[in-house]
């Protein structure tokens, strides 16, 4: 987009590079954002505007605020959104700078800035600021929210790569936006779970399916080998997944990440929900806790333990199983 400007800015040491094939480390766990219907924590003084975040079904957002008083009148010429993500484990971070423009047959003071799709976040959490001449940057306040074209949202697959960005208010009341960066991509659909094993299925963005995909199951500590799953797609649709995986078989771990395999010799993709206005589902998308039979190979003279296990989606919107052991 003309007028906007991208900006890395390290504040610490290099990062670690993954294996060639092996999955993708979590990343330290953020702060959940500020649940629907809950009141917004009072706004400081210094905090700028409400901003009204509109996004469209290709992963573009428009942001609109106005500045009242001698803000209006003064600096509005230079005026700019400002993009901030939050460091990662490496600490580094990045700036992403959009010129606000006034808006025609609006009130006097409103302005206007647009994140196009074709401008790429890094995937993270970044806070967003007021970027006025000769002051400092201030965090905006969340506005009304139209996220209604992110629902049941399709990619198209002609694109190399995948954003999915969604605005949100934080707990301290801040605005921030939830970025996503993947391709190949594999959603997850609807969980079932019964007969002792976790059903997960759903569509394969930027690869196709092919009859040795499986589902991976990787204990998040430790050297052990992934529990496997047939996951080819039902009735060789070449972009659906669907698997069974008995929660026994995960019964010797405690957290397990899950994985698509598309093909033999593939590389691993993360099996996610972000294809929708949900930025946070690790409160939302709860699943109760599912009895795990007692392993037969276990000694005959252990004590009785109980073993539970439960889907659940990680602050990363990655989809992951836990399981609970009580003496």
């Amino acid at each position: 987009m003309s007028g906007s400007t991208i900006r890395t800015v390290t504040t610490g040491a290099a990062s670690v590079a993954d294996g060639p094939l092996a999955p993708r480390p979590l990343g330290a766990e953020e702060e959940h954002r500020h649940d629907a219907g809950d009141p917004v924590p009072p706004q400081p003084a210094q905090r700028g505007p409400a901003t009204d975040c509109t996004a469209d079904s290709a992963g573009g957002l428009t942001f609109d605020l106005r500045l009242a008083g001698t803000e209006a009148g003064t600096g509005s010429e230079d005026a700019g959104l400002l993009l901030r993500r939050r460091p990662d484990a490496s600490g580094e971070t990045e700036e992403v700078r959009l010129p606000l423009t006034p808006v025609q047959d609006a009130e006097p003071g409103t302005l206007r800035a647009a994140l196009p799709s074709t401008v790429r976040l890094t995937e993270g959490r970044w806070n967003v600021f007021l970027a006025l001449a000769g002051r400092d940057p201030r965090r905006l306040s969340p506005g009304v929210n139209d996220l209604r074209s992110l629902v049941d949202r399709v990619p198209h697959e002609n694109r190399g790569w995948l954003g999915v960005r969604i605005p949100y208010a934080t707990k301290h009341g801040n605005l921030s936006v939830r970025a996503w960066m993947r391709w190949p991509h594999a959603e997850a659909g609807a969980l079932r779970m019964r007969d002792g094993a976790l059903e997960v299925g759903g569509r394969l963005y930027g690869a196709e399916v092919s009859a040795t995909a499986r589902l991976e199951a990787w204990p998040r500590r430790g050297p052990a080998e992934p529990v496997v799953a047939d996951a080819a797609g039902p009735g060789g649709d070449r972009r659906e997944f669907a698997a069974v995986l008995p929660f026994a078989a995960l019964a010797g771990g405690r957290l397990w990440d899950l994985w698509l395999r598309p093909a033999e010799g593939a590389e691993a993709v993360r099996v996610a929900r972000i294809l929708d206005d949900v930025p946070d589902k690790k409160r939302i998308f709860t699943y109760p806790a599912q009895p795990v039979a007692r392993d037969a190979g276990e000694p005959a003279g252990a004590g009785p333990v109980a073993v539970t296990a439960k889907p659940y989606y990680t602050l990363n919107n990655d989809l992951a199983v836990r399981i609970d052991r009580a003496e």
